[in-house]
């Protein structure tokens, strides 16, 4: 997906991106076949989404304070 951008509006589209990918994902999966591998890949995209949320949240906050200061 290349890199995120520090543009607020382009982070937001960023994340929705990843959200609808890992959507398109589960909803490909036959419960029937699904295997521990599978699940395991589920997490880790989570856990990279939660990652990138993190950094984001952090530009964001920072924006915050500085346009207070």
């Amino acid at each position: 997906m290349g890199n995120a951008s520090k543009d607020k509006d382009s982070q937001i589209n960023y994340l929705k991106n990843r959200l609808n990918m890992f959507m398109e994902v589960i909803d490909s999966m036959d419960p029937e076949s699904t295997d521990v591998e599978d699940v395991d890949r589920l997490i880790s995209m989570l856990d990279d989404l939660e990652v990138k949320f993190d950094r984001f949240k952090k530009d964001w906050d920072k924006e915050e304070t500085e346009d207070h200061q």
